[in-house]
Order: C-alpha cells, then structure tokens, then sequence
C-alpha cells in the first residue's frame, strides 16, 4: 500500500517565515494605534472612543479621541515614510550608518522650510511640502558629492562625517533665522522638535500623494537595491545601470524624507534603527525588508508617541525627542559594531 500524503502544513519555508512577521507587526500596529487612542491626560470610555472615532466631539473625552485619530494616522504614515526612506539610503550606499537624519537629509529639508517660511511667507502646507523634497534632494546631493570626495570613494565613514557637519551647519543657520524673526520663532522652534501633535485629516490629505508615490518608488525599487547592495561592479556586471537605478531609488526616498519633515518637522533615527532591527527578521531581500521596515517604523513611531505622553505627565514629550533616546545609543551600538573603512 501506498503511503498517503500528509495534510498537515509546516511552516519551514523563508517566505511563510517572512510573512508571519509581517503579520505580527500588523498586529502589533492594531494594538498600539487602540493604545494611542486610548493613552492621554484624560480617561476615555469604550462609548467615547467609538463616538471620537466616528467624528462626535459632544464631550470633552470624545472631542479628546477625536483629535488622537490624526495623530495615530500621521505618525503611523511618518514612521512608514522614515523606515522606507532609511532602508533606501543604506541599501544604494551601502552604508549602515545611513540615516535621513544622519546624512543631514531632515535637515536640509528642514532649513528650506523655514527660508521658504522667513523669506518668502509661505503658508500653503502643499509648499511646504514641496519646498522640503527640493531641500531634500539638494542636501542628499551634495553630502553624497561630499563624501565620494578623496580615496576610496563614497565610504560609510565619510558619509556620516559630510552628512553630521552638514546637520550641524543647517541646524546652526536655522537657528539664525529663527532667532532674527520674533513672529515666527515659536511655530518653527516646535516643529523643529518633530511631532505629530498638530495633526490633522487635512494636513494628512496633502502630504500623503507625496508620500504614496514614494512608497511606491521605493517599492519598485526593491530588485535595483538588491543588485547595488552587492557593490557597483558587480551591479554594472549584471547589466544593471547603476547611476540610474541609485538616482531612481534616492528619488523614493527624498520624497518620503522630504515630505515627511515638512508636516511632522525632523524625526531622526527611525530610518536608522528600523532597517537593521528588520533585517534580523526577513534577511537582506529589499522586496520583504521594505514593506517590514514600513510596518515596523510605523509601529515604532506610534509607540514612541504614546511613550511621549506617559513619561512626563501631564504635559507631553514629543515624538522626535523620544525617538533621539532611543536611536542615539542604538547609533553608538552600530559604529562600535561595524567595522567601519578609514578615511
């Protein structure tokens, strides 16, 4: 007699593996966006959190879930943007130290934004947002210059030396103009900061084309950024263009960096911590790693949200601060671990 087939389905394969985390994470974003809605100086019932939810604002609580809905939205798209945009940058420069902070990305976007605001009286977030991904790809562009400078090329080291001077000129250049103009000073010193607690619907519905059409350059991107992750020689071996395939890959990630920072402000170290936490997940195969690091700097920015709000009741910390304490010593960890190539 011939031995039947078994039914029973094990879960040995690579891709289930993958695809279970990918659906731990959606669970894990199911809970903490509840926890987001529920978390806050005030105590809100089930009743109150179906009605805010739902738009109602009769009582003081429900008008209190009403305006954490935004929030919980835009911090889960903003940490999305900033883990793709960050597996991006370390793929196509093979750099792990490649951050949209990092590389003085946020804040190049970040010093157009407010020239755009001192200068110019822009007001318009659709501006803003475009102001940030030409600041964007004007300071990827010349930290990368920067950097390819001397022996050796574009080297991780070099990188995060161009792109940590750069930050620090940028940073020191808007704090001039902020200092010279009273009547802006305080809108800009709190968006600086990074957040999400001005949230809106409206604000959301104009940044997120731009960062739609970046996620879905990112995503298409993911084979390029496999063949460029095995260096440029061997990229260009395979047929692969390389100035092209990098320039179309940067593209996706300035859009998500760029009009992330003009409606949250800078948010450092989520596109630094996230990719290498996902790596220990799926592996290195950019058409898993980028969807993951999606979900997962999603749920990490929402929970670093909510952390913000209980550490220092009864006011709140925001979310760029919380996610600098936990990426700052996550970034020393990184350099002491990578052997990094000399100048």
């Amino acid at each position: 007699m011939g031995l039947r087939p078994s039914r029973i389905v094990v879960f040995r394969g690579p891709g289930n593996l993958r695809a279970m985390w990918m659906l731990a994470l959606i669970v894990v974003i199911a809970v903490l966006c509840f926890l987001s809605i529920t978390i806050g100086n005030r105590s809100v019932a089930w009743a109150d959190i179906v009605a805010g939810v739902s738009g109602e604002t009769g009582t003081i609580s429900q008008a209190a879930v009403a305006r954490r809905v935004p929030r919980t939205v835009l911090a889960a798209i903003a940490g999305a943007a900033l883990g793709l945009s960050g597996v991006i940058m370390q793929g196509i420069t093979r750099n792990p130290l490649a951050d949209p902070g990092i590389l003085g990305v946020n804040a190049g976007a970040a010093l157009a934004v407010v020239i755009g605001i001192a200068s110019f009286d822009m007001t318009s977030a659709t501006a803003f947002i475009w102001v940030a991904i030409c600041g964007a790809a004007v300071t990827a562009t010349f930290v990368y210059t920067i950097g390819s400078l001397g022996v050796g090329g574009a080297t991780p080291l070099k990188l995060a030396l161009a792109g940590a001077a750069t930050s620090v000129a940028f940073s020191s250049l808007i704090t001039g103009i902020v200092l010279s103009r009273n009547d802006i000073a305080g809108g800009i010193r709190d968006w600086h900061i990074g957040g999400v607690g001005g949230a809106s619907f409206e604000r959301i519905a104009q940044v997120l084309p731009f960062l739609a059409v970046g996620a879905a350059i990112a995503l298409i991107s993911a084979r390029k950024i496999n063949v460029l992750s095995l260096g440029d020689e061997t990229a260009a071996g395979l047929g692969e263009r390389i100035a092209i395939s990098r320039g179309f890959s940067a593209l996706g990630a300035i859009m998500l960096c760029g009009g992330t920072t003009a409606i949250c402000g800078p948010i450092g170290f989520v596109g630094l911590v996230v990719p290498h936490f996902c790596r220990l997940l799926v592996g290195v195969d950019h058409r898993w790693l980028l969807p993951v690091s999606g979900l997962a700097g999603a749920g990490l920015l929402i929970g670093s949200d909510i952390l913000g709000r209980i550490v220092v009741r009864p006011t709140e910390m925001e979310v760029g601060i919380i996610t600098a304490l936990i990426g700052a010593p996550f970034f020393i960890w990184i350099v002491r671990r990578q052997k990094v190539r000399a100048l």
